[in-house]
């Protein structure tokens, strides 16, 4: 199967509005000595959330990046998966040089700011093929990254993110946020013309639901009106 007949396969494969909110917010990081992890984060200015002991030997310290809604969980008892292995943890940033900068000095080894030259460059762990040193030329948001490991070899990848894109969370991003609302009232003065009376808030509470859950706009725009509808029984 080519490579568009499965993006095209996976593209129709979009939640309905119906699904229950499934939010990934804790990853399990595997550590050799959970005392001096819980140091290194905690130097590096996340939160510490818990740190909670048991009498048959279970351990587990839970810290949590700034502004992030996802955390991460180490201790004993709490992985079989090797200490270091885990790959590649996404820590997106809105300016990525004041993001390392703020790693290192919490004493992250941090990586210099890099792009890809070649597809999928940022993973790859000897950090020597493929990577450009600096940010993306145009600056592109999702384009520019940058790396750092905590003491067991857990590998971060940073990426910058400016302006995401449609249907990717809101986030802080105020342009983003701008942009949607008026792909809202676009919409929405579509459905005006024949609905009967309702407030716009309903409508565009659900068409940015929608649209947050990976819906094209055609189909957040049917999901609004459908829910406004079951509003007025």
């Amino acid at each position: 199967m080519s490579s568009t007949q499965t993006s095209s396969e996976h593209a129709t494969r979009v939640p309905s509005a119906g699904m229950v909110d499934m939010k990934l917010e804790v990853v399990v990081i595997p550590v050799s000595d959970i005392d001096r992890a819980k140091r290194f984060y905690g130097n590096l200015g996340w939160r510490l959330d818990a740190d909670f002991a048991f009498d048959n030997g279970f351990r587990v310290v839970q810290f949590t990046p700034p502004g992030s809604a996802c955390s991460v969980q180490f201790g004993a008892n709490i992985t079989s998966a090797v200490p270091g292995s885990a790959e590649s943890l996404y820590l997106v940033v809105s300016d990525i040089d004041a993001a390392c900068n703020d790693l290192a000095a919490g004493g992250a080894d941090v990586s210099d700011v890099f792009h890809a030259g070649t597809p999928g460059a940022q993973f790859r762990r000897d950090g020597a093929n493929g990577r450009v040193r600096g940010p993306a030329p145009d600056r592109a948001s999702y384009r520019s990254f940058a790396t750092f490991s905590d003491p067991d070899g857990n590998r971060f990848l940073l990426q910058e993110i400016t302006t995401r894109l449609p249907g990717r969370g809101l986030g802080d991003d105020v342009v983003t946020l701008t942009e949607l609302l008026r792909e809202a009232e676009e919409h929405h003065g579509n459905y005006e013309r024949t609905a009967p009376k309702h407030h716009w808030s309903g409508w565009y509470a659900a068409y940015i639901i929608a649209r947050q859950r990976g819906r094209t706009a055609e189909d957040a725009a049917s999901d609004a009106a459908v829910h406004m509808a079951g509003v007025r029984r």
